[in-house]
């Protein structure tokens, strides 16, 4: 393990060939009074024709990413009935398919024979992970980096499990 890590734009700007994030979490730290949850939760939502109100930094980011090439995948393990999280999570993610990222939800039930990692993960082209650690509140713990080629190996094969059993942002219903 590494105490070294990259910002997301020196990890995406590293890939030449993948970039695969795995979320496994109902919620992540959001501000129920203020904020964009707060917004979402008061009947806003983003309108797919407005672009320039919602592109943003992050999805800049990503359309160079795969512009360059590179596959980048997002796998969601969700319970269901989903979390109010996570449906504003579903509700605001045509942004990333819009961005080129590529984003599959499997429930949570259809994850129980899987191996899987304790923590969220970006894996870059097989190799480079960047551990997502969280507070049992959901806050960022931050971020980790590790090369060990067994641990990159886990995450690949964990990863490639849950997108062949996910279903494809535009076809998931929340249930």
């Amino acid at each position: 393990m590494s105490s070294t890590v990259p910002t997301f734009p020196e990890l995406l700007g590293s890939a030449t060939e993948s970039a695969v994030h795995l979320e496994m979490r109902d919620s992540y730290a959001v501000d129920y009074e203020t904020g964009l949850f707060a917004e979402w939760r008061a009947g806003f939502r983003h309108d797919p024709a407005d672009r320039a109100s919602w592109w943003r930094p992050w999805l800049d980011l990503i359309q160079e990413t795969v512009g360059r090439g590179v596959a980048v995948r997002r796998a969601r393990i969700v319970s269901e009935p989903v979390s109010e999280y996570i449906r504003y999570e579903h509700s605001g993610t045509f942004t990333n398919v819009a961005a080129g990222e590529q984003v599959r939800w499997l429930p949570r039930r259809q994850a129980s024979d899987l191996a899987l990692p304790g923590n969220d993960f970006w894996l870059i082209d097989g190799q480079l992970i960047r551990w997502n650690h969280f507070t049992g509140d959901g806050a960022s713990a931050g971020g980790e980096i590790s090369t060990d080629p067994a641990t990159a190996k886990l995450c690949s094969e964990a990863f490639e499990a849950v997108w062949q059993r996910g279903t494809p942002h535009d076809q998931y219903e929340i249930h």
